[in-house]
């Protein structure tokens, strides 16, 4: 199975999947496509996460046409070239074709997120929770919006959520102790989850550094 990439708050991951048998779509990857079949998603989507070495893959079982699969693929294209207009709305016109692609959701989310589009962003990162209500990177994606809205406790919240979870999801204790660390004063928190970052990642400089600074501030008693 070839794992695309795509960047999910800034940090390069395995791609958000969206999987059908003997095939593999995604967000951002590559596919060869399928025609159009019965869907067959009652209930809440389903999702599998696997760790892999430099990330995750996010696994969603779900039948996809090869036209809407190009249409969400150009879409991304377009995003990652900065054509923001034209690229959120070839991801609007996926979940309207897709309604039960969580996946598809967040991808719009995110590429209205960096359109600075901020409540539209929030709205479809919600629509994906509603479709999916334990998925990590939804509630990962849907902090960095709401700390950018200056919602800092429902920021913490969602968060939280993620690793709720996905205890293990790295990315989210990275975000969380940023938002400790810089918006909500708390240092605690922040060391908390810079640790459990870089447990992960121990090759991070950046926030090895961070977690210097923090444990000579704690030990000096300094409030941040």
């Amino acid at each position: 199975m070839t794992h695309a990439r795509l960047t999910v708050g800034g940090f390069a991951v395995a791609a958000v999947m969206l999987v059908l048998p003997g095939l593999s779509v995604a967000a951002a990857v590559q596919g060869d496509g399928t025609t159009e079949r019965k869907r067959e998603l009652p209930g809440p989507v389903r999702i599998e996460i696997e760790q892999q070495p430099d990330g995750f893959t996010i696994n969603q079982k779900l039948r996809i046409s090869a036209a809407t699969q190009s249409g969400h693929d150009a879409g991304l294209r377009m995003i990652e070239q900065e054509s923001y207009d034209p690229g959120i709305a070839a991801l609007r016109r996926v979940t309207e074709q897709l309604p039960e692609a969580a996946a598809a959701y967040i991808n719009l989310g995110i590429a209205q997120a960096r359109n600075d589009e901020l409540d539209q962003a929030e709205a479809s990162l919600m629509k994906a929770l509603e479709l999916s209500p334990r998925h990590p990177v939804a509630y990962n994606e849907l902090g960095l919006v709401q700390r950018r809205k200056g919602e800092f406790p429902a920021a913490r919240r969602s968060y939280e959520s993620a690793l709720g979870v996905f205890p293990g999801f790295h990315y989210a204790h990275r975000n969380l102790g940023v938002l400790c660390d810089l918006y909500l004063g708390d240092t605690g928190c922040a060391l908390r989850h810079y640790e459990a970052y870089m447990q992960a990642v121990p090759g991070d400089d950046e926030v090895g550094k961070w977690v210097a600074e923090l444990r000579s501030r704690t030990q000096k008693g300094v409030s941040p």
